[in-house]
């Protein structure tokens, strides 16, 4: 709770300074217009139920992009993470295709797929599968070699190795991977709406910036955006800390 009320209080702070500055002139109203003004124009996307379309319409390609990713970066991190071999074997090239930016890609995904939905869900797919895998592998290689030796020792199969010492301790892996992923393919849905015109909050920012007179909707808009990365972020780790409040990295929170 303490902590909860320092964080509210520094962003009613930082609020505040923003509506000085502006009133003041240190800041042009043309350029960005006082949080007095921003929070309304909020509202009003909120009362009027226009919001709720296009978060809706950002949320759908998150939501499908992500389970793209992590439909065939768990599996295969599993696999290269408990396979010496294959880790050997991808090494290289997970190394030159991960720094590829998602974003370089969009030429390519709208050549493919055209301005729609499937091109949104490639764009975040290829984003997110990366720190999904890589997590994934981290996690299976950090695996206590000590545990995994006594169950060898204990004749326990490969399988049950794998499904009652290694995947246990690598989840908090796993789930931090899940985190990044979710903070990358919100970023990439609305980078992707704003470049290409597919429907969400993307299109919504640059309709309004269009509008000429409507700076606060404009950032009213940016103002869901980052409201939804809040909630989603917090969301998972209220998830991550359910799930995993058994094991020793959270017990310390638990307290």
């Amino acid at each position: 709770m303490y902590r909860f009320g320092l964080g509210l209080a520094g962003v009613v702070g930082v609020i505040a300074l923003l509506e000085l500055v502006v009133r003041l002139g240190l800041l042009p109203e043309a350029w960005f217009p006082p949080p007095s003004e921003i929070f309304p124009a909020f509202a009003r996307l909120v009362v009027s139920g226009e919001l709720f379309g296009p978060v809706g319409q950002t949320l759908q390609g998150w939501v499908l992009g992500i389970l793209a990713a992590a439909a065939v970066a768990l599996p295969l991190g599993i696999a290269i993470g408990s396979i010496e071999l294959a880790h050997r074997l991808t090494r290289f090239m997970l190394e030159f295709l991960r720094p590829i930016p998602p974003v370089a890609l969009i030429p390519a995904a709208v050549l493919i797929f055209g301005s729609n939905l499937d091109m949104k869900v490639f764009l975040i797919a290829f984003g997110t599968f990366w720190p999904i895998l890589l997590q994934t592998v981290y996690g299976i290689h950090d695996t206590d070699p000590t545990l995994r030796d006594t169950a060898r020792s204990y004749g326990l199969p490969r399988r049950a190795r794998l499904v009652r010492i290694v995947l246990p301790s690598a989840l908090p892996y796993i789930a931090t991977g899940l985190r990044i992923a979710s903070a990358i393919g919100l970023i990439l849905a609305i980078t992707a709406e704003l470049v290409v015109g597919t429907p969400g909050i993307g299109v919504s920012i640059t309709d309004a910036q269009s509008a000429g007179d409507a700076q606060d909707v404009m950032y009213a808009w940016i103002l869901a955006a980052g409201l939804l990365g809040f909630l989603l972020n917090g969301s998972l780790q209220a998830v991550e800390r359910r799930v995993l409040h058994w094991h020793t990295s959270f017990r310390g929170e638990a307290r």
